[in-house]
């Protein structure tokens, strides 16, 4: 039953095919976006992203062992700059580039928090690419489910701008940081709205 529901799902939206393990099978509501998904935090408890409705959010892969990982530091700061307008950074560990993140949830949230003073949520590692991504990237990168902003993640460090709604309305490739002008008036256009 599990797998026909899958395969629905992978019709219904053309994304790649999807792990079963600890994946949700049923297709998001589309007015919903990506607050319809329920992920584990860095700690292994549920979090339904639908708490996050009204925030602005900044949705992010991640890496430990990356050229990219000092981008932690911008990330870290745009949180605390912006956090009491209702923004959020979410992290989300992936080992799919390099094996650049191997290291277990433990281990990574200590690296976060004692390298870079990481206090932005994160969230256990996922894949992003892939036949076992993670339903919320093939969400993010889907055609159908995310047009004019769809293709596979390229690197570490992608960024997706959320609005509060839950629909997204920007992505940033890898080696675009967060401080990075344009990126800031994305942000703080959405956070005015």
């Amino acid at each position: 039953m599990k797998t026909l529901a899958m395969a629905a799902f992978v019709l219904a939206f053309g994304l790649p095919a999807l792990a079963e393990a600890d994946h949700p099978t049923v297709p998001p509501k589309e007015e919903e976006g990506v607050l319809s998904f329920t992920m584990k935090d860095i700690d292994g408890k549920d979090v339904k992203l639908a708490d996050y409705r009204g925030k602005v959010l900044l949705i992010v892969n991640v890496a430990s062992k990356c050229g990219l990982t000092p981008q932690y530091k911008d990330l870290e700061e745009a949180y605390e700059k912006y956090k009491d307008m209702r923004f959020e950074v979410l992290g989300f560990p992936a080992n799919d580039f390099n094996s650049q993140e191997p290291g277990t949830e433990e281990e990574i949230k200590s690296f976060c928090t004692s390298k870079y003073a990481v206090t932005f949520p994160m969230f256990s590692k996922i894949m992003v690419k892939g036949p076992v991504i993670h339903p919320l990237y093939a969400f993010l990168i889907g055609e159908k489910t995310n047009p004019g902003m769809s293709g596979e993640i390229a690197w570490n460090f992608t960024k997706f701008l959320v609005n509060r709604e839950g629909k997204v309305v920007k992505r940033i490739e890898p080696k675009t940081r967060v401080t990075d002008p344009d990126v800031r008036k994305a942000i703080e256009a959405e956070l005015t709205r």
